[in-house]
């Protein structure tokens, strides 16, 4: 797993070393569909308690079957995600959404919650959607992001797939989408390359402080594979 940092300027949110004598720091971690976000969470939590941290863990995709870790808060326990769907007529990513509406109209109780285990937690953990839109793009991510962002030091962490980004075409879109997740949400950020274990991201890491590979962007297609990393970087 390998992370890249960007920092916000000072007059954005409030950085993750503000507060962290009295509060936790909260971090929403996103990633497209299939991207192994869940997971990644389930490691970053034993991880954490490993070195002896306490961690508040929030699930908020109401549709996900089987959880691989401990959750502290968990959204399907509030709103009922195939109730939603019959009741409102919706498939499933409109139901998604509605029943993320329905919990983020109450955040201001988990906010409040967090603030009561504020001495004892060190981190809160909230894992989104499957569907990252459903998130990023409705009035409901930016609830909750407003509300943990205004309250405790939080950050966006956004897990991007190594294996599915060797075309040059889709690392691209991967980062065009995280450049605008980030620049939404205005929050501290960072962009983890996961399942390095299968695919190693060294090309990856060459292509993000090499200009060759925006030349090659306007010459390669979607169907271009392993000749993407034949890009000679300088």
């Amino acid at each position: 797993m390998i992370i890249i940092k960007h920092k916000m300027n000072d007059n954005s949110a409030p950085s993750v070393s503000e507060k962290r004598n009295t509060a936790p720091v909260c971090a929403i971690v996103l990633g497209m569909a299939g991207s192994g976000k869940t997971t990644f969470v389930k490691q970053l939590i034993t991880y954490l308690e490993s070195r002896d941290k306490h961690v508040y863990s929030i699930n908020l995709d109401p549709a996900v079957h089987i959880v691989p870790y401990r959750t502290n808060i968990d959204i399907r326990d509030t709103v009922k995600f195939k109730e939603v769907m019959k009741q409102y007529g919706f498939g499933p990513n409109g139901a998604i959404m509605t029943s993320l509406n329905f919990f983020s109209s109450q955040f201001n109780k988990v906010v409040d919650l967090i603030n009561k285990n504020a001495e004892k937690v060190s981190f809160v953990v909230l894992d989104t959607p499957g569907q990252i839109e459903v998130f990023t793009w409705s009035a409901s991510g930016t609830i909750i992001s407003e509300s943990l962002g205004s309250a405790f030091p939080t950050i966006v962490i956004y897990v991007m797939d190594t294996p599915r980004s060797h075309n040059p075409v889709t690392f691209m879109s991967n980062m065009l989408y995280a450049c605008s997740v980030l620049y939404r949400l205005q929050l501290p950020f960072l962009v983890v390359l996961n399942k390095v274990s299968s695919e190693k991201a060294y090309f990856l890491i060459c292509w993000i402080f090499s200009g060759d590979i925006h030349a090659y962007v306007l010459t390669a297609t979607p169907y271009d594979s392993m000749e993407c990393q034949k890009i000679e970087v300088r």
